[in-house]
C-alpha cells in the first residue's frame, strides 16, 4: 500500500451573491487544466421551500512520476442557495445566493503503485530511500502539493470576489 501524507488543509468561505454553475465549472477546470483526473465521489442536494443545500466531493489526482502521486480532496458546502435576479451594467441576470464553503485538503502519496510493499525489508528500503537518497525531491514534491492547494484556494477565492462585487 502507498504511503500517504496530509501536506495541506485550507479553506475558503463566500457569503452573499455568486453564479453557482460557473463556479462548479470553473473549480473543475482548474483542476482539468492542471493535469489531474477529477471524481465526484458524493453530490447531495435538499431542498427546502425555495433555497437548497448541497455537498459536493471530490477527489483530483495526477500522476507526477512512477513513484509520486499527488491527491486533493475537495469539499463543498452549500447552505440556503437560492435563486436572485440582478442588474449588471444594465442588463439583468439570474444568479445565486448563498454561503459556500469550500475545504481543500492535499496529500502527497509515495511509492503510489506500492512497489515496495512486497516485504518488511523492501519497506525498510523505501524508507532508506525516502529518508537519504531523495528527501530534496521529497521536500519539493510537498511543497508543489502546498503550492497548488494555495493557488486553488486563491483562484476561487478571486473568482467568487469577482462575481459577487459586480
Amino acid at each position: 500500500m502507498a504511503e500517504k501524507e496530509q501536506i495541506v488543509k485550507e479553506k475558503v468561505e463566500h457569503n452573499g451573491l455568486f453564479d453557482f454553475a460557473s463556479f462548479y465549472s470553473f473549480a473543475h477546470q482548474w483542476f482539468k487544466e492542471g493535469g489531474f483526473g477529477v471524481t465526484e465521489e458524493k453530490y447531495a442536494e435538499k431542498t427546502s421551500g425555495s433555497s437548497r443545500d448541497i455537498d459536493i466531493e471530490w477527489k483530483a489526482m495526477k500522476d507526477v512520476s512512477d513513484y509520486f502521486k499527488f491527491e486533493f480532496k475537495i469539499k463543498f458546502e452549500v447552505k440556503g442557495l437560492s435563486d436572485v435576479e440582478v442588474e449588471i451594467d444594465g442588463e439583468k441576470k439570474a444568479m445565486n445566493k448563498g454561503k459556500v464553503s469550500v475545504d481543500i485538503t492535499g496529500v502527497l502519496i509515495l511509492d503510489k503503485d506500492g512497489k515496495w510493499e512486497t516485504s518488511p525489508f523492501s519497506r525498510f528500503m523505501r524508507d532508506v530511500y525516502n529518508k537519504y537518497v531523495v528527501p530534496a525531491r521529497v521536500a519539493g514534491m510537498r511543497e508543489e502539493v502546498s503550492g497548488n492547494a494555495q493557488s486553488f484556494k486563491e483562484e476561487i477565492k478571486a473568482f467568487l470576489d469577482m462575481v459577487g462585487k459586480r
